[in-house]
């Protein structure tokens, strides 16, 4: 644990007895630390504290057992397993007998822990055939008692509806030999009601759900709870963490394991089957109000599974008997009372059939050696509950808390006080809150609360809940842990009903209703019930209800008087025994994983009084070891102890403490074992030790690698002596192979060369052979890589001038198969318009080289960009290609934008909505264009057609493009003209005019002084 300090900020103190403030913020803060790295177990001194994760760690597993088996119980972090350990190495070293009090709120994993102590006891005794069928049938003990004692409530899914201590008997050798169960204050009203949201015990839910079929025939049930009264009352039948399919099958395992057969389980089922048949009873009335019950399926059933007879059940289920002298009278049971019967069977049954099968597995783990054992037992009792409405069992299961506080503290502050004086270490009196006061309030005699509840069940008249709330406000109204609606204050009167009480526990405040408690601590059962229930036919029946001593005229006990006796045995049990202590803490409400709910984790803390714990270990000094174990772990920091100390252990640690600085009232030497006072003294100490620790490896380290160091370098010095040796051999034999290869080669080679012009022979065949590869490897790296490439061939050698030749044609014809296989429609499309332009422009016209790389578009506008109504207009032909263009007036020559639109049989000049002129193909005489680099276009058109306006002027920067797509489409191929200096062209009334070309630095279109359009071209660029 010491060695953990180190990491104190990031995981948090492994036992609070070592934090530096006892306060609750402190306390809190070091459990949400460790919680947050999944530690879930911390100490305070030899009580773990667990808080229940909501998932599986892997801390459980047989390896874990293994590291924890005999180790001291500070050596290692914290957990269930070293707990589990160390009482059981104390009670086989000091012969005496321990007990380990499981103690938590319901849902905080007191099950749980209890499982896995049973586990690891299983695990790691010693092991013979007999001593495994005893821890057997104690591990298959718990799913039997869990399915007939668990429930689930609105806090836990797997919740104990009763308290548990189980005695486990060891032999002087360690080997668990046998034991025992005692049980505590079954929640039988479970049986005829739950609340929302919460469960009856598991078995009926298994038993519906998991029966076999045959089974559930021969009892009467069907497949299902929802057709079962005491099943569907909570609304939440269904769980998602519980499987009743899988945990029948465990049940019945289990049943086999500890000893019941298959007839007796079937009777311990008939009776399962009976409670739930009783609870689907329904009673009808009469006139006088009287109950009635007729022809009732479900009472056959009951009377069949019972063996006794239907009418006398009937009858004991409608009628009171009363013996008055020697006669009996029957008085009938009005609806209520009818309900309130067979609801007291039905707890009844359930409840001595629950005591039947405790005996009956103790029955099965008994040891019959006389022998003197010792034992450990573990206590898995229900912690403190305060529900939204508290009842007579919440009533008694606090009280349980409250005396389990009170021993706790006072064997913890005896447990301290005998520590200090067998070392001979001054006392320090612990404040503490004693809760006597509240445990005399609830069971002094005469006076307390559970006296006044059985006078009230016993007084003869109309006794009510609310009477016996009357008495309680007559006898304590002063009591300062006691109030009521009646004696409260107006402001604490906004908080109770008037049915209500409230105790001021150690815990808090709990709020009871006291609606039902004297039916509750009654518990009565009609005399001519139980003569019933003796006649059975069912041998647990029979058995559970002769033990009732049906002759004994005497009331029987209250269940509060037996609760309170039995938790007085309890007591007298536990203080016999050396107490060990385990608190269950629930980390959240909603059960999720990763959730630390500091306000609830609070609560618990303060009524599992984990602060009082902390502060009566406080009290004094905070820490204490064996001489030896602080001097064995210390002893580095102080030259006069270390390496080895040969004297008395305790000399060595006052020289320690005194090197160390320790001042006087920080420690205390005691007669085994020394005490620190404060928790920083020691982190003191064990952060010097840290230091100290990587100081000493460190010149280990130092020590050990020089010395193995110089050991591998003598090693190596003599191989690498070796290898050099042998290499240097084997590089001098392969290099004089190498020379003679070289200098055969060198001479063929020149041979070769100098006859490199005869015919092939032995002398010149490698030389030959090595031209031609060389030739070919420089011509696969060299291969034209286009078509048009014709001059980079390599030249070969004479030899290979035919094989050259050959290879030069293969390769051209492959470039051109590729390319051709590479060519689209489109392409080829695209590449036939662009000859026929060639054969029109190449040579002829200046701008056509810098046009050739220049793709086709199918139009230059898109329908979209045209007119609508032109389109309308048009709509009888076909558009095949369209261009914006400038258009010169005929006169003035002023450029106008307008659009060019061929279709199959016209070209159009569009202006936005109209068509300004319309040259048919027919009447197209033909097409001239300049030499130069311009992109004017003069259509020359025939004027016999009145409509025709004379030839037309444009300007177009896709020349090339145009006029080819017009040739295509008109079939005009031989009409266009390429013409130098001027072209003339007509205008209407048979008038000429001209366009004069001309180059000059910048392109120009203007009208000249002569009249005619001057268009000057830029010089086309040399290529």
């Amino acid at each position: 644990m010491e060695g953990a300090l180190t990491a104190r900020d990031r995981v948090g103190i492994q036992d609070f007895v070592l934090l530096d403030e006892t306060t609750e913020t402190a306390f809190l803060s070091n459990l949400k630390k460790r919680f947050c790295k999944d530690l879930i177990y911390t100490y305070i001194g030899t009580l773990l504290v667990s808080v229940n994760p909501y998932k599986q760690l892997d801390i459980y597993n047989k390896k874990q057992m293994a590291i924890y088996m005999g180790v001291n119980f500070f050596e290692l972090p914290p957990h269930i397993y070293a707990l589990a350990d160390n009482a059981y190495h104390t009670m086989l070293t000091e012969f005496n007998n321990h007990f380990i009090l499981i103690s938590g709120e319901s849902g905080a994993g007191k099950t749980e822990a209890s499982k896995k102590i049973l586990q690891y006891y299983a695990v790691s005794c010693p092991s013979t055939t007999l001593l495994n069928t005893v821890r057997d049938k104690m591990l298959m003990s718990n799913p039997v008692l869990e399915a007939f004692g668990n429930a689930k409530t609105l806090k836990n899914d797997n919740s104990s509806r009763f308290g548990k201590y189980m005695d486990i008997q060891f032999d002087s050798q360690g080997d668990a030999v046998g034991g025992h169960i005692l049980n505590y204050l079954l929640e039988k009203s479970r049986v005829v009601h739950q609340n929302h949201g919460e469960r009856n015990f598991h078995i009926f839910y298994q038993l519906v759900e998991g029966g076999e079929d045959n089974l559930l025939q021969q009892m009467g049930l069907e497949r299902g709870y929802q057709h079962y009264s005491y099943l569907t009352q909570g609304q939440c039948a269904t769980v998602s963490s519980i499987n009743d399919k899988n945990d029948w099958k465990s049940v019945k395992n289990a049943l086999q394991v500890i000893d019941i057969d298959e007839i007796t389980s079937n009777h311990l089922f008939g009776i399962i089957a009976i409670v739930l048949h009783l609870g689907n009873i329904h009673f009808d009335s009469d006139n006088k109000g009287h109950a009635l019950l007729n022809n009732n399926a479900e009472l056959h059933w009951v009377s069949n599974l019972l063996g006794v007879d239907a009418y006398t059940l009937q009858e004991g289920l409608t009628f009171k008997k009363i013996d008055a002298h020697k006669d009996q009278v029957l008085s009938p049971f009005t609806l209520d009372h009818a309900v309130y019967v067979r609801d007291a069977l039905a707890k009844a049954m359930y409840g001595q059939t629950f005591t039947w099968l405790v005996n009956k597995i103790n029955d099965s783990m008994e040891n019959k050696d006389s022998s003197r054992k010792t034992v450990i037992g573990l206590l898995d009792i229900y912690g403190f509950e305060v529900f939204y409405v508290n009842s007579f069992e919440q009533f008694c299961i606090n009280y349980c808390n409250e005396k389990l506080q009170q021993l706790f503290i006072q064997l913890t502050l005896q447990a301290e006080q005998e520590e200090y004086e067998a070392e001979n270490i001054e006392w320090e009196p612990v404040q503490f809150f004693n809760n006597k006061i509240i445990c005399d309030l609830v069971e002094e005699r005469h006076t307390g609360i559970i006296s006044i509840l059985d006078e009230e069940c016993l007084r003869p008249g109309d006794a009510t809940d609310l009477t016996f709330l009357e008495r309680l406000q007559e006898k304590m109204g002063s009591h300062p842990h006691f109030v009521t609606h009646k004696l409260a204050d107006k402001m604490t009167r906004k908080t109770l009903e008037r049915g209500d009480f409230r105790l001021l526990h150690y815990a808090g405040e709990v709020t009871y209703c006291v609606v039902g408690f004297l039916d509750k601590n009654n518990d009565l059962l009609y005399r001519n019930i139980k003569d019933l229930m003796c006649q059975s036919k069912n041998a647990i029946v029979k058995e559970c209800f002769s033990t009732m001593d049906p002759d004994n005229r005497r009331r029987p006990e209250t269940v509060a008087t037996q609760f309170k006796s039995s938790l007085l045995k309890l007591t007298e049990i536990l203080m016999a025994k050396e107490a060990w202590y385990i608190r269950c803490l629930k980390s959240n409400e909603s059960k999720q994983p990763g959730q630390f709910d500091e306000a609830l984790i609070r609560h618990q803390v303060k009524y599992l009084g984990l602060m009082e714990h902390l502060r009566v270990r406080r009290t004094g000094f905070a820490y204490r070891r064996k001489y030896e174990d602080f001097l064995k772990r210390y002893k580095p920091l102080c030259p006069a102890t270390w390496p080895h100390w040969r004297g008395d252990p305790a000399d060595g640690v006052e020289l320690l403490a005194q090197h160390l600085g320790y001042l006087p009232f920080e420690y205390k030497m005691g007669r085994t074992k020394i005490f620190i006072r404060h928790p920083r003294t020691l982190y003191a100490t064990e952060d010097a030790y840290e230091k100290c620790k990587h100081e000493l490896a460190t010149k280990l380290q130092a020590k050990y690698k020089g010395y193995r160091t110089k050991g591998e370098f003598k090693k190596q010095k003599e191989a690498a002596t070796k290898i050099e040796t042998c290499w240097r051999g084997a590089q001098a034999r392969k290099e004089r192979e190498k020379r003679e290869w070289a200098v055969k080669v060198i001479r063929k080679f020149i041979k070769g060369y100098m006859t490199r012009g005869q015919a092939k022979v032995t002398d010149n065949s490698e030389y030959l052979a090595f031209v031609k590869q060389s030739y070919l490897n420089r011509l696969k790296d060299n291969l034209p890589k286009t078509v048009l490439d014709k001059t980079t061939w390599l030249s070969p050698p004479a030899v290979l001038t035919e094989a050259s030749e050959i290879l030069r044609k293969l390769h051209y014809r492959l470039m051109v198969r590729k390319y051709v296989k590479g060519i689209t429609p489109q392409k080829k499309a695209q590449l036939q318009l662009k000859v026929l332009t060639s054969s029109i422009f190449k040579g002829k016209k200046d701008s056509y080289p810098q046009s050739v790389a220049q793709p086709f578009m199918d139009t230059r506008i898109s329908e979209n960009d045209i007119n609508a109504r032109v389109i309308q207009m048009i709509r009888h032909e076909h558009i095949k290609y369209s261009v914006p263009i400038i258009k010169y007036d005929r006169n003035g020559f002023k450029p106008r934008p307008r659009q060019l639109i061929l279709t199959q049989t016209a070209a159009y000049v569009i202006e936005k909505a109209k068509i300004k002129q319309r040259v048919l193909y027919t009447a197209l005489k033909g097409i001239s264009v300049s030499n130069l680099t311009d992109g004017m276009i003069i259509f020359h058109v025939t004027c016999e057609d009145s409509k025709q306006k004379g030839d037309v002027v444009i300007q177009c920067d896709h020349l090339f493009e145009l006029l080819t797509k017009l040739m295509v489409i008109a079939n005009k191929q031989n009409a266009i003209q390429v013409v130098q200096g001027s072209i003339k062209f007509e205008i209407p009334a048979g008038r000429e005019r001209a366009v004069d070309f001309s180059t000059g630095q910048e392109p120009m279109v203007y009208k000249g002084n002569n009249g005619h359009l001057m268009v000057v071209a830029t010089r086309a660029r040399a290529r």
